[in-house]
């Protein structure tokens, strides 16, 4: 599909194996969220501790980032539908061991952290194996609707998550999680066509170098550094999310504000993802990924001034808009500009990136803020973002108009 033709959602979804990956997608992202719910309830209620229950929850999530160093080759060395099966039936082999009554807390830290851990080498396959799927202008347009999807399932997880756990068992919550596994991993085996192996064995590092051979290839290559840091930066910039409830006490709002404050930026995704999409040509989406990025970091610039609730859901919502825009340009140029054979890799590496910004930002803004107040530190954190965005945006200028081809959307052979 050329460059000049509209590309539209039915379009995206008429292709089968996308419906199979979306749909995988969809069920386990809600499925994790379900358990995230009723893991935090399962271990507060056993152990009526605090600090435990912050524990479990950070295992659903930071062993992700060890996963996608180490296990993200996985995709490349070997066929990546199998990959993503493996994946998933393990994950719903350990998700449903937590849920038998009686399992000690140690070996539901142990399991939960397993179940993150492989997490990586699904993504990495996944994201991987969509431009191959989606051939050329429908592979942008492909990244909106995970984004939408994603960001929807996220919160009827969560909203839905605590509705569900507090009628039912919490064990009976894990199954169910288990259950989205094994209906993922259905989707996938069945709706996707089988392929070999990305990387021959030839052209296979051993398994142990394969992360360092991922980041020498990123490193080497200025546009994919420029395409890795503009990635980063949206996730070093969604600090406000972290900071919801401090900056909600700070310009003087409550509860209902808090959740007004952490909903926005998905809100603004959604519209992001949707507009950026539809409605931005492909011709223009890279060459505009520069001031875009330029852009997501204004909206934090007024926070300096603590505005009142209503100004500020709007301007983390427009944040969150741009921040999406790009993100998605920034991840469909990036994987097409990595050789095929090392794509999961490369993926598996930005993806640890991310996670770990999205953790340690808000940690070391909240000790700032403890010091300087939270609107300061938003503010800051803008300009930070711009400090970053903008010799970043000159780079990828340069670095387009030098190979403008290589960066678009244009079709992959299989």
């Amino acid at each position: 599909m050329g460059r000049g033709t509209h590309v539209t959602f039915r379009s995206v979804f008429a292709v089968a194996e996308f419906r199979a990956m979306w749909a995988a997608e969809a069920l386990s992202q809600a499925g994790d969220q379900l358990a995230r719910v009723a893991l935090a309830v399962l271990v507060f209620q056993r152990t009526d501790s605090a600090a435990l229950t912050g524990l479990t929850y950070a295992l659903t999530l930071a062993p992700a980032f060890l996963g996608g160093i180490f296990l993200s080759g996985l995709a490349d060395r070997f066929p990546r539908r199998e990959v993503m099966v493996v994946s998933d039936v393990l994950r719903a082999l350990l998700i449903g061991l937590v849920a038998v009554p009686g399992v000690p807390f140690a070996l539901i830290c142990a399991l939960v952290a397993g179940v993150s851990f492989l997490q990586a080498p699904f993504k990495a396959a996944q994201l991987a194996l969509l431009p191959t799927v989606l051939p050329g202008d429908l592979y942008v347009v492909g990244l909106g609707i995970r984004n939408i999807t994603m960001q929807t399932a996220q919160m009827i997880g969560f909203a839905g998550g605590g509705v569900l756990i507090a009628a039912i068992n919490p064990n009976v919550g894990l199954v169910l999680d288990a259950a989205t596994f094994l209906a993922s991993g259905l989707f996938v085996r069945l709706g996707l066509q089988a392929r070999p192996a990305a990387a021959s064995k030839a052209d296979r590092p051993p398994f142990f170098s394969s992360a360092g051979a991922g980041a020498r290839l990123i490193w080497r290559d200025r546009g994919l550094r420029v395409l890795l840091l503009l990635g980063w930066l949206t996730a070093f910039l969604i600090v406000y999310e972290g900071l919801a409830a401090p900056y909600t006490a700070e310009i003087g709002g409550g509860p209902v504000a808090v959740g007004l404050i952490l909903a926005s930026d998905p809100l603004g995704s959604v519209v992001g993802a949707l507009v950026f999409s539809r409605w931005v040509s492909p011709k223009v989406r890279p060459k505009v990924l520069g001031p875009l990025a330029v852009a997501s970091a204004v909206p934090l610039l007024p926070v300096f001034l603590a505005p009142g609730l209503v100004v500020s859901v709007v301007l983390f919502a427009l944040a969150g808009a741009l921040g999406t825009a790009v993100l998605m340009q920034s991840s469909a140029s990036f994987t097409r500009g990595v050789p095929d054979a090392s794509r999961a890799q490369a993926l598996g590496l930005s993806q640890s990136g991310v996670a770990t910004i999205q953790g340690l930002s808000p940690l070391l803004a909240g000790l700032l803020a403890d010091g300087i107040g939270t609107a300061r530190t938003v503010g800051i954190v803008g300009v930070i973002g711009l400090v970053i965005a903008i010799p970043a945006a000159l780079a990828w200028r340069r670095t387009f108009a030098a190979e403008p081809d290589r960066w678009y959307a244009t079709t992959d052979t299989e």
